[in-house]
């Protein structure tokens, strides 16, 4: 009777560690894909990964005199509705 016991050796402890090991594989899947790209949601306004925003280039373009006055002007509201 006391051998059966000593059967399971050291597996009865996987079952407890299964859900921690799960977490940490969530874990660092989820910092893989969103924590080293600096993700940002949909929508949410600011300046994208080239550092220029559709102003900037708008701004360029207008300098470049690439567009006019008034191109850029109704470009520019546009951009700010």
């Amino acid at each position: 009777m006391g051998q059966e016991y000593f059967w399971w050796g050291p597996m009865w402890f996987m079952p407890m560690m299964m859900p921690v090991v799960m977490l940490v594989a969530v874990i660092v899947c989820l910092y893989l894909m969103f924590g080293r790209s600096g993700f940002r949601p949909p929508g949410e306004a600011g300046t994208p990964a080239g550092g220029e925003t559709a102003l900037d280039i708008l701004k360029k373009r207008y300098a470049r005199g690439e567009i006019g006055k008034d191109e850029f002007e109704q470009m520019k509201r546009d951009i700010m509705a």
